[in-house]
């Protein structure tokens, strides 16, 4: 409904309207055209025509570059739908902000929604489009909106309300871009890209992206805000700069995704989270959690989830933390996990590697330097020369579960290297105690274990002191 106009009354007649509006103001708060805190309002609508078909309803329509805000439909998301996600998402999006602990570990609890984690869009409200060539799509309410059709030149535009959620969903999609994202979102609280069931769906962006006034808009799905992919389809993406990129949090919590890009499978700014899904990346980096203006965000948590990731650079990189609480990884790359601070609790991690397998290396002062190893299964490769199945820049705990390494240089720390439990292996043999290797005799502190207690520090390559004397291969 639409908000009248006041009309002036004289004298007393005015005095008395205007009580009574007060009073009838205190008895039926909330009633206006405004957006609530159930979503889209009443006589609000979305971006496409009443039609439910999507054949009917396509892009190359005359509606369909107006924004999601026109009168030429009646549907909305329903309120119950969005009012309990909206608070579910909220504490998601709290949890994410507060979920590294002071010891440099993950708190997992609250790091998905309950809509995060929902595989099927409700689409009982959703508004359907049909992609076509050259014609621009444009959200600007809160809803779910499915899309179809192959096309070129097109992108889906958001730039609805800071408190607005979006779900798009991909129902068997095709869109080829020569130089801007497929999936362009300027302004949300947070859009979700669902795959359907049984679908596939392909993105691609050809030649160089093109920025949008300020913005380098560098990747075929391109987030300003929170952005969670999830689905039970298949989203391939080809890419000559990122493919996926955040530069808020990202959240994966299902579906399939075939990568190739020259740059970054997935990038945020200040978190990736996953839960599950099937990624087959081939790229300079696979995950990629950075802000290079602020060195205190930048983690990464993995709890589930099947990966085969061949990179140029890094397999998984983030700044501050990186922690695996499980999944099947095989993993190719010239350091295949690196972060300040590594934890690894469970999963399958198979690691060929032509420098570091893991590296952990100070990104930020904010945590500890180190790589602690609690369970899981895992496999370090390495090639030959001046490589290290496991580098830090700090210290090296091995807590639990199977490790079993082919290296000249299985591990190089810089403080402790404790085998506290677990069992690791070493070129085919059990080891009791974690090996100090430097390059060139090495001339660092030797660490506990065969390193002893330490000797004098020396230049990397030059003549260590007494700790390194008992430094060997094994």
């Amino acid at each position: 409904m639409n908000q009248k106009k006041k009309k002036k009354y004289p004298g007393k007649i005015a005095i008395t309207i205007a009580f009574l509006a007060l009073m009838t103001g205190f008895a039926g708060c909330g009633m206006t055209s405004q957006k609530t805190g159930t979503g889209v309002s009443a006589g609000s609508t979305s971006m496409t025509s009443s039609s439910a078909s999507a054949e009917d309803t396509s892009a190359g329509d005359d509606n369909a570059n107006s924004s999601a805000s026109n009168d030429t439909g009646n549907s909305s998301v329903s309120a119950d739908t969005v009012n309990s996600s909206s608070g579910e998402d909220a504490a998601s999006s709290s949890a994410n902000d507060g979920a590294v602990n002071s010891d440099g570990t993950i708190n997992t609890e609250n790091l998905f929604s309950d809509r995060d984690l929902e595989q099927a869009a409700d689409l009982s409200d959703a508004q359907k489009y049909t992609v076509s060539d050259g014609n621009d799509i444009s959200i600007t309410e809160e809803g779910v909106y499915i899309i179809s059709g192959s096309a070129e030149d097109v992108t889906i535009t958001v730039d609805a309300s800071e408190g607005d959620k979006i779900q798009i969903v991909l129902n068997n999609v095709s869109i080829t871009n020569t130089d801007s994202p497929a999936i362009y979102v300027k302004s949300a609280d947070k859009v979700f890209v669902t795959t359907a069931e049984n679908t596939e769906n392909t993105l691609k962006v050809t030649g160089t992206f093109a920025a949008d006034e300020e913005t380098n808009t560098d990747a075929v799905i391109f987030s300003k805000d929170d952005l969670t992919l999830n689905g039970e389809g298949t989203l391939s993406i080809s890419s000559t700069a990122n493919a996926i990129s955040s530069k808020d949090d990202l959240t994966v919590t299902g579906g399939t995704y075939k990568i190739s890009c020259s740059a970054d499978a997935f990038e945020a700014h200040d978190s990736i989270a996953v839960n599950d899904g099937t990624f087959d990346l081939t790229c300079r980096n696979g995950l990629k959690a950075e802000d290079k203006d602020d060195d205190t965000v930048g983690w990464i948590c993995i709890e589930g989830g099947d990966f085969k990731i061949e990179a140029e650079n890094d397999a998984i990189h983030g700044t501050t933390v990186t922690q695996i609480d499980g999944g099947t990884f095989d993993l190719d790359a010239v350091e295949c996990i690196e972060s300040t601070a590594i934890v690894i609790n469970n999963g399958t991690v198979n690691i060929t590697s032509s420098d570091d397998g893991m590296n952990a290396s100070e990104k930020t002062s904010t945590y500890d330097v180190k790589v602690t190893i609690n369970g899981g299964n895992i496999t370090i490769q390495m090639g030959g020369g001046d490589t290290d199945g496991i580098d830090a820049n700090g210290s090296i705990y091995v807590n639990g579960g199977t490790l079993n390494i082919t290296a000249n240089s299985p591990f190089d720390y810089d403080g402790e290297g404790q085998l506290n439990g677990g069992t690791v292996t070493v070129n085919g043999e059990e080891v009791t105690e974690l090996t100090n290797q430097f390059a060139g005799g090495g001339g660092m502190p030797g660490g506990s274990g065969m390193m002893g207690n330490g000797g004098p520090s020396g230049d990397r390559g030059g003549e260590g002191g007494p700790g390194s004397s008992e430094s060997q291969n094994l």
